[in-house]
Formats: structure tokens, C-alpha cells, sequence
């Protein structure tokens, strides 16, 4: 199915968000698990392999649309040197891809693509739930303070 030039446009820049999104959160997953923190280790690599499953719903998305997926361009991947430093990394391009899939479900709905629009609303709920998950660890390093927080993260 041919699908519109300008949505697979967006498409593939909203696939260049995930892409730097999955970078981010492993090279973050990776310092958390050489510091020794296993259970942010964890949070990290599980978003960055729900981050890998959104790049596949677009990848696939953008091929029945008979466009071409460009796996080859990325964001500035901006890595925190410390814990709140990346979970204030990490919520900002959260924030950006929220805004970037709304665009897009507009754009979407405007051509008439509703399959498209459905498959980024779906997407657009987890990133509202990555978000909220963020600021979930941010308030908790609020309430408990840096240094008690990473204690439990071990």
C-alpha cells in the first residue's frame, strides 16, 4: 500500500527518536550495572527493549507503507554522569518523543491513515507510562535522597 510521503517522513523521524532512545537507555543500563546498581540496570535495559520494540512497529509500519526505513540516523544521545542526571536525560527525550508521536497521530488522522494513528497511540501510551515511570524514580530520590535511594538499588 502506497502509503503518504509526509507520514513516512514522520515515521522515520519519529524511528530515528527511538533508535536514540534504545543508545541512551543501554549506555545508561550498562553504567548502572557497573556501579553496581542491578535493579536500575534493569529498568534501564527493559526500556530500552520496549524502545527496540517501537523501532519494529515503525520499521514495519514504513515497509507496508512502501517507504524506506532509515535505521542510520540518530539524535544527540545525551548520557548522564550521574543517576539524577540521567533519569533528567532519559525524561527529556521521553518528553520529546511524546510530543513527536502526537504530530504524528495528527498527521496521521488528517490523511485518513488510522491504522497508522492507531499504531502510534499505542506506542504514544507507553511512552506516557516511560514518562511516568521516571518521574516515579526522580520523586523517590525526592523523598528518600540520592544516597538511600541507591542503596535500594542494588
Amino acid at each position: 500500500m502506497k502509503g503518504n510521503p509526509k507520514l513516512i517522513e514522520k515515521l522515520n523521524s519519529l524511528l530515528a527518536d527511538e533508535l536514540t532512545a534504545i543508545n541512551q537507555y543501554m549506555v545508561h543500563s550498562e553504567i548502572a550495572a557497573n556501579w553496581g546498581y542491578a535493579k536500575l540496570h534493569d529498568h534501564f535495559e527493559k526500556r530500552a527493549i520496549a524502545e527496540m520494540k517501537h523501532a519494529e512497529a515503525l520499521i514495519g509500519r514504513i515497509i507496508f507503507l512502501e517507504g524506506i526505513p532509515i535505521v542510520s540516523n540518530l539524535r544527540e544521545i545525551h548520557v548522564g554522569s550521574d543517576v539524577p542526571k540521567q533519569l533528567e536525560n532519559d525524561h527529556h527525550s521521553e518528553e520529546g518523543a511524546i510530543k513527536g508521536y502526537n504530530e504524528g497521530i495528527k498527521l496521521a488522522g488528517e490523511i485518513s491513515d488510522f491504522a497508522t494513528r492507531e499504531i502510534l497511540e499505542r506506542i504514544l501510551n507507553d511512552e506516557d507510562g516511560h514518562i511516568d515511570g521516571i518521574e516515579e524514580l526522580q520523586d523517590q530520590i525526592g523523598h528518600m535522597t540520592l544516597p538511600v535511594f541507591l542503596s535500594t538499588q542494588v
